[in-house]
């Protein structure tokens, strides 16, 4: 190989972020693979959680109630465990969240009763929309913005989403035609064929665990202690700057002090900026449960009577490009910034969701699969943004509050569309939840742009 062709190899590496995650701790690849085998977990069942509840005789809005109850739950667990992360120990909890994942798979795969499944969704870690649910991003997201430089922070959370669009992608698909082969050379029955996945989830979930216990002491709280170069890196300065204290004599330790989370409650621009975070994100959650992969799986197959075999293939198809899409979205922020390529790459997406119901099957495949180009491509910039902007102290405790926020919002998205369903008005919930988002995308830039820009000139 040439010098100029290995130069042109480094570049493109480097440009992917392909680097970064090279040359990144074994913790953060352990952290990396637990999200793509936790979103393949998740992808799987979510093909099947509506159809499968429905084969129970379970009506469409009880459907919904059973989702927004499962992230109910979710919100109580997950603001607890993220509240109180760094107490505990990160790898505590991702290694009780990783327990209560075997737990819900072995309950879902042995019961049928509608109380009991859904007791087993509240209490343990079932995700109605395909996406993250439980303490696991929060803690992981803070635990990766501690252990990587704020200049490679970007491509390190690049690889972080990207790898869970793929373990969604292949989920999904491993799902369907796991459905399909079962049901078709095998002539098992339909719920049969389900609960095999439900143990296979159980399965996966055992496999997050072993990688949970795998991580070191370096992924807790204290860790940056031992760490000095990183110390002093960028990613310790945030948007709103660290909180230091200043002593009698003039000096200011070198330090910044501790704080707890509620201590921010006392800074107004901090508290500014959190509750926009809440609002906007709440904003947007709730359009995401109003059009959740579970409901548009089901969408699908009911309008258009489609095999869980082709339906796999379909979304595993639209999460596939949503992932290389991903690739350009750290590319394009480097040159534009977080702000902007949140709004202009997820803008389209929104609008493409709200068009969806609208059309025959090959029209509304086509809007589906140009949702998928750039579904996905705001997510990294969105989390290297909350790490820049959230002081360090109580980045795990802020970050856990706004996905709390988030899942609050979203939980009610699932039994309006459920109530909708059920009264022939299936598709005016993607119509809705398109058009919120697109009210989303105009408030986050109306908001942040002039404060990422402010950070730029510092």
């Amino acid at each position: 190989m040439t010098h100029g062709s290995e130069s042109l190899l480094h570049r493109t590496l480097e440009e992917l972020g392909l680097l970064s995650v090279w040359h990144s701790p074994r913790d953060t690849k352990l952290l990396i693979a637990q999200r793509f085998v936790r979103l393949f977990a998740y992808g799987g069942s979510t093909l099947i959680l509506a159809s499968y509840l429905s084969a129970l005789k379970i009506t469409d809005d009880r459907i919904g109630l059973f989702m927004t109850l499962t992230l109910v739950g979710d919100v109580a667990i997950s603001f607890l465990l993220t509240l109180f992360a760094d107490a505990m120990g990160r790898r505590a909890v991702l290694v009780l969240g990783s327990a209560l994942m075997v737990g819900s798979g072995v309950v879902f795969a042995l019961c049928g009763n509608y109380w009991g499944l859904l007791a087993a969704a509240v209490l343990g870690v079932i995700s109605p929309s395909g996406n993250e649910i439980g303490p696991f991003k929060a803690v992981e997201e803070s635990t990766l913005a501690q252990l990587t430089p704020r200049e490679f922070l970007r491509d390190i959370l690049l690889w972080y989403s990207l790898s869970g669009t793929a373990g969604t992608a292949l989920g999904v698909m491993a799902c369907g035609w796991a459905i399909n082969l079962l049901e078709t050379k095998r002539g098992w029955e339909y719920i049969p064929a389900c609960r095999t996945i439900f143990f296979a989830y159980a399965a996966i979930g055992a496999l997050k665990f072993i990688l949970s216990v795998a991580l070191s002491k370096k992924v807790e709280a204290d860790g940056k202690a031992s760490k000095p170069k990183q110390q002093h890196s960028d990613e310790t300065q945030p948007l709103l700057g660290e909180r230091t204290e200043t002593r009698a004599d003039g000096n200011t330790p070198q330090k910044p002090v501790r704080k707890s989370f509620l201590s921010f409650l006392g800074d107004g621009d901090l508290v500014s900026l959190v509750i926009r975070l809440f609002i906007l994100f709440g904003l947007d959650s709730f359009a995401s449960g109003l059009a959740s992969l579970s409901w548009m799986t089901y969408f699908f197959k009911r309008k258009f009577t489609l095999p869980d075999g082709t339906l796999g293939s379909i979304f595993f198809t639209t999460s596939i490009i949503a992932a290389v899409s991903m690739l350009l979205a750290s590319s394009i922020a480097k040159r534009i910034g977080n702000i902007k390529t949140m709004v202009f790459t997820h803008l389209p997406s929104a609008i493409c969701l709200a068009l969806i119901p609208l059309f025959n099957l090959p029209i509304a495949l086509t809007l589906l699969i140009l949702r998928a180009c750039s579904q996905n491509m705001d997510v990294a910039p969105r989390s290297a943004f909350l790490a820049a902007a959230l002081p360090s102290d109580k980045r795990t405790a802020i970050m856990g509050a706004i996905n709390v926020v988030k899942t609050s919002a979203q939980s009610a998205g699932p039994l309006i569309t459920g109530v909708l369903a059920d009264r022939g008005f299936f598709g005016g919930s993607f119509t809705l939840a398109g058009i919120l988002k697109c009210v989303y995308d105009m408030g986050i830039l109306v908001s942040f742009l002039g404060l990422e820009r402010g950070r730029e000139r510092v």
